[in-house]
């Protein structure tokens, strides 16, 4: 875990697969910069997790799916997602990486993506 850092800076590429890295990790709660790159979740295998999730996009654009409702998410845009609730990404840019920060609240200490 690096004390200081940027968000948008340095950024892994996830052409071939989207990027997970923990930013800060505590119990009961882990942050998360999550770098997409056109990829989206499949329609049968939709998330669905035992803790309460808040996401932030930061930097391109994405689509998120739940509770039969899509939500365009643009740089600024959050979205709350409710422990126990199926959703999915439905789209985010192919043209430029879609930089999210995700706050994973209540979460096991033993899960991790």
């Amino acid at each position: 875990m690096d004390i200081i850092g940027n968000l948008l800076t340095a950024l892994p590429s996830a052409v071939e697969e989207e990027r997970f890295r923990d930013i800060l990790r505590r119990p009961g709660c882990r942050i998360e910069q999550i770098v997409s790159h056109g990829q989206t979740t499949p329609i049968d295998r939709p998330y669905c997790q035992a803790h309460d999730e808040w996401v932030l996009v930061l930097a391109g654009a994405a689509r998120v799916e739940m509770a039969g409702r899509e939500t365009a998410l643009l740089p600024g845009d959050h979205l709350f997602i409710p422990a126990n609730t199926s959703h999915r990404v439905t789209y985010t840019d192919p043209g430029q990486p879609t930089v999210w920060l995700a706050i994973h609240i209540g979460e096991a200490a033993s899960h991790h993506q």
